[in-house]
């Protein structure tokens, strides 16, 4: 062959597509992949000249924890770690997230320089707001940001961030942003959705997370992001409290720590504050007006959960 490739190297390569889900016609003349046929992989060669920064699991247990693998061995800043499903999936205090298959499930790290710890919270907000952005206009309605992590449309669940970070002194080294959202995979509760029951068909998961991943960046420009580490970013927070979900309902914010370090049920313990949710400040800390004549308080993520009040 003029290639130097025998025929039957040809032929592992062509059973290696078929195994990872491509279809493949045989003909007289050798084979056909119809490149525009509707594919859902995530397979790192999908992304074109992208393809060096990610990182895929067929299943993995987290890819938060195959990320702090990846940052341990310096791999660079915008890499991305995807998995079709995760059997120990993470969600924030401890929880577990349900991680079906059809869902998109995948890590991003950044390696901001310089930022201080106490902005640990600009990356995951920064992304929260691009998923809501791209969510939004996909399913055609108002998706919207719930303190300190969530994304909902109507009064459902569509997606769910945490964080991890590495730091010395007082700067972090990296810092990874865990994006779990529904997509084509069953709601897991009553009380989420996914994208595919909202729009009523299925979608490509590889453009959803490359539309994602465009609007952080665009996001980035917009609010002179990396440029305001040392008091927060004014213009992010704004941008946050513009599509936050129910800013001037009555909340509750309930600590769920114990003294043993442990979480607690959500209802547990008493309340840290009750008052007015006012949104976030400039380093995405809740603020609370609160009950009372005592004015404003702020509150770091931590191991708090806010309450909404019933109207």
């Amino acid at each position: 062959m003029d290639l130097g490739i025998s025929r039957v190297a040809v032929w592992k390569g062509i059973q290696s597509l078929v195994k990872a889900g491509y279809s493949v016609d045989t003909l007289e003349s050798g084979y056909s992949l119809d490149p525009e046929s509707p594919s859902d992989f995530l397979y790192p060669w999908e992304f074109g000249e992208n393809e060096p920064m990610f990182r895929y699991f067929e299943n993995t247990g987290s890819t938060m924890d195959r990320m702090r693998e990846y940052a341990a061995q310096g791999n660079a800043s915008g890499t991305v770690v995807i998995a079709e499903t995760q059997n120990a999936g993470k969600g924030r205090l401890g929880r577990s997230w349900v991680s079906e298959q059809g869902g998109l499930y995948f890590t991003v790290l950044e390696r901001p320089a310089p930022m201080a710890l106490t902005d640990y919270r600009l990356p995951l907000m920064l992304h929260q707001v691009a998923v809501a952005r791209v969510l939004g206009s996909l399913c055609g309605k108002p998706a919207r940001l719930r303190w300190p992590n969530d994304v909902y449309i109507g009064n459902r669940k569509i997606a769910g961030l945490m964080t991890e970070l590495a730091g010395e002194g007082d700067s972090i080294c990296w810092l990874a942003s865990g994006i779990g959202i529904n997509v084509n995979n069953p709601a897991p509760t009553g009380g989420s959705v996914s994208c595919a029951e909202l729009i009523g068909h299925p979608i490509l998961r590889r453009e959803l997370l490359l539309k994602i991943t465009d609007e952080a960046r665009r996001i980035k420009k917009q609010t002179d992001y990396g440029k305001a580490y040392a008091s927060g970013n004014r213009l992010l927070a704004e941008e946050w409290n513009s599509m936050a979900d129910r800013i001037g309902a009555g909340v509750s914010l309930m600590d769920l720590g114990s003294a043993d370090g442990t979480v607690r049920g959500r209802k547990k313990g008493p309340p840290l504050a009750k008052g007015i949710f006012a949104g976030t400040d400039s380093v995405g800390r809740c603020v609370i007006k609160v009950e009372g004549d005592e004015g404003i308080m702020c509150f770091n993520a931590g191991i708090a959960s806010l309450v909404y009040h019933r109207d």
